[in-house]
């Protein structure tokens, strides 16, 4: 007796040809879309880190303005010998002794708090007080940077009195003979940048005579 075997159709083979042909397009299809959003994650995240980079060196810069331009005021200020530098009761009401035995609150807190403090700060907006850095045409920071001034006391040679400062003056309660007629200044400025998340806090130096 003769026996025959069943051939497989053409229609069945060319079928699971197509099965085999969508599994794979599929497979590669979610690997393409993997591929994407990983590249997307990555650009985003350095867009991020871009725009984080600028807001720290925009608040550095703000901040280096700020404390170059009370600088300025300082030593613009020394040339005029009829006015008063003395700190917080001549041209400089804005500035304040310094005095370790007591502290004052708003100078603390604008030199260590954290977040945007004003308080007791001055606003700084140019040469001429004229310049708003929030301005998008011209800096666009979140805010315009201030400063605060501090008399730290007379200027002293090395090794004499309290040596509260790294240039010898010993602020107000201090005692020791002075050098010269030249107190010494501590300068703080705070600043941001386009983001009012970043804060920048700088400080500086700054000798020039006191009447």
């Amino acid at each position: 007796m003769l026996s025959h075997r069943k051939q497989p159709s053409r229609y069945s083979s060319s079928r699971a040809q197509r099965g085999a042909v969508l599994v794979l397009a599929l497979i590669f299809l979610l690997l393409l879309t993997i591929l994407a959003i990983s590249a997307s994650g990555r650009s985003l995240l350095q867009q991020r880190m871009a725009g984080g980079l600028l807001n720290a060196q925009q608040a550095d810069m703000s901040a280096q303005t700020a404390l170059r331009g009370a600088e300025w005021r300082l030593w613009k200020s020394t040339s005029n010998i009829t006015a008063q530098l003395n700190c917080g009761t001549g041209i400089f009401t804005d500035c304040y002794i310094y005095d370790p035995a007591h502290p004052i609150a708003n100078v603390v807190a604008f030199r260590t708090q954290q977040g945007w403090v004003t308080a007791g700060s001055t606003e700084y907006k140019g040469y001429a007080n004229g310049t708003d850095y929030t301005a998008a045409a011209v800096a666009g920071l979140a805010h315009n940077p201030r400063y605060m001034i501090e008399d730290l006391g007379v200027e002293l040679p090395p090794g004499v009195g309290g040596g509260l400062h790294e240039s010898g003056a010993t602020g107000s309660t201090g005692t020791g003979t002075s050098s010269s007629a030249r107190h010494i200044y501590r300068i703080t400025a705070r600043a941001t940048g386009g983001s009012a998340n970043t804060v920048r806090v700088l400080e500086s130096t700054f000798a020039a005579k006191s009447n």
